[in-house]
C-alpha cells in the first residue's frame, strides 16, 4: 500500500485517506487582500480541505532585466514585469493576517515559495506544508534547501521528464521522506490531449512508496474527478471569483460553483471507489429476491433419474432453487421424487446433496 503521511496538522494523505483538495488561489486576488479574504472564505464553503497562493520575493526570483522587460500584456498591472509583479505581491504583514484568518475561519493556509527566499519567509510563516511549483522542480539546490526544512512537500511535476523525476525523488527521499508529486502540464488552459492522465499511473509505479496526485489546469471537473478514481491523493485546482477579471489564470480556474461540484464530485467517486471484493451485496437483495435466476426443470423428470443437461434450464423461478452457476453441478446427480416440468430444482429434491461453500 502507498505510504501515507501527515500533510497538515491531523490531515493525513496517501493510503486510504481521502483526496486533499487545494484551493489554489496563486495570485487571482489581483492584489486586493479583501478579494483575497473573499476567495479563503469561497474555498472554505466549498469544501476544500486548503487554501494556497503563490509568495515570491522578486528580487531572488526574477533578474533585474526580467523585471525591467516591457508588459504590455492586456492582463498586465503594470508598464513593466516588475510593476505588474510588485502590484500582485503580497507583503509579509499581508501573508500574516491571511493566514490568520483562514486559521479563524477553519482552513488549512500555504503558498508556494517561488523563489529560495520566499520559502524561508514561509518558514517562519509556519505554513503546515510547501508547495514546490513546477518552475522550480528541476532546481535541485533549491529543493535540497526546501526538503531540509522539515515540512511536508508537494512537488507539481509540469514542464518535467520522467527522469527529472527520478533525479528529484533521488534528492528529496533521503532527506525527507514526507513528500509527494504532482502529474502536472503547464499550460494554461490545457487541452484534454495533453492532460495525460496515465502518467498518474506511471507515477505510481515508478514512486511506490510516495502518494501521487494531480495539478489540473484544464477548464471544467471532469478530467480532475478521473485524477482522483485513478488514485490521486492531492488534487489542486486553480480558482477565482469571476473567470473574466484580468489575469492569465483566471480562464483556467475554477468560479465557486464549479469548485463546490468538484468536491462533491470527489468525495462521491471516492464512497463509490469501495472494496475491490466482489460479493452479493445487502443492497442487492431485494432485486436477487425478485429477478435473480434457479435452475427449473426443462422436462418433467422422474423419481430416480439421474440429471442431463438437456433436462434443465434457468428461469426467475418460485421459489428460489439452486443457482445458474450450479447448473453444471447437478449434472449426474439423482433426484428423490417426482419433478414436474417447469419446477424449480430445489436441494430438497436431489440425492445426497452437499452445499457447496462459496469462496
Amino acid at each position: 500500500m502507498v505510504r501515507e503521511f501527515e500533510l497538515c496538522p491531523g490531515r493525513r494523505v496517501g493510503g486510504d485517506q481521502p483526496c486533499f483538495i487545494i484551493a489554489e488561489i496563486g495570485q487571482n486576488h489581483q492584489g486586493d487582500l479583501d478579494i483575497a479574504k473573499r476567495m479563503i472564505r469561497m474555498a472554505k464553503d466549498c469544501g476544500a480541505d486548503c487554501a494556497k497562493f503563490q509568495k515570491s520575493e522578486l528580487e531572488y526570483k526574477f533578474n533585474k532585466k526580467a523585471l525591467e522587460r516591457p508588459y504590455t500584456s492586456k492582463h498586465s498591472w503594470g508598464k513593466t514585469y516588475g510593476e505588474h509583479k510588485r502590484h500582485l505581491e503580497f507583503s509579509h504583514d499581508q501573508y500574516r493576517e491571511l493566514k490568520k484568518y483562514a486559521e479563524e475561519i477553519g482552513i488549512f493556509f500555504t503558498a508556494s515559495g517561488m523563489d529560495e527566499m520566499a520559502v524561508e519567509f514561509l518558514h517562519e510563516l509556519d505554513v503546515p506544508f510547501f508547495k514546490v511549483g513546477s518552475g522550480d522542480t528541476n532546481n535541485f539546490p533549491y529543493l535540497e534547501k526546501t526538503a531540509k526544512k522539515g515540512r511536508p512537500m508537494v512537488i507539481s511535476s509540469g514542464m518535467q521528464s520522467m527522469n527529472t523525476m527520478h533525479q528529484v525523488y533521488q534528492i528529496v527521499k533521503p532527506i525527507n521522506p514526507n513528500f509527494c508529486f504532482l502529474q502536472c502540464t503547464s499550460a494554461y488552459p490545457l487541452q484534454p490531449e495533453d492532460v495525460n492522465l496515465r502518467v498518474i499511473s506511471a507515477y505510481q509505479s515508478a514512486f511506490p512508496d510516495i502518494p501521487i496526485g494531480y495539478s489540473g489546469h484544464e477548464t471544467g471537473i471532469a478530467i480532475s474527478v478521473a485524477a482522483v478514481a485513478m488514485g490521486a491523493k492531492v488534487l489542486e485546482r486553480h480558482v477565482t471569483l469571476d473567470k473574466t477579471w484580468k489575469g492569465s489564470d483566471h480562464q483556467a480556474s475554477l468560479e465557486p460553483n464549479e469548485l463546490a461540484e468538484l468536491v462533491k464530485a470527489i468525495r462521491t467517486v471516492e464512497k463509490a471507489m469501495g472494496s475491490p471484493i466482489k460479493q452479493l451485496l445487502p443492497c442487492e437483495m431485494a432485486c436477487n429476491e425478485k429477478l435473480g435466476k434457479s435452475v427449473v426443470a426443462k422436462v418433467a423428470i422422474p423419481e430416480g433419474a439421474i440429471l442431463t443437461l438437456d433436462m434443465l434450464t434457468v428461469k426467475v423461478g418460485e421459489p428460489k432453487g439452486f443457482p445458474p452457476e450450479s447448473i453444471f453441478d447437478l449434472v449426474g446427480q439423482k433426484v428423490k421424487k417426482n419433478i414436474e416440468e417447469d419446477e424449480t430444482i430445489t436441494e430438497q429434491v436431489v440425492e445426497n446433496h452437499v452445499k457447496k461453500v462459496k469462496c
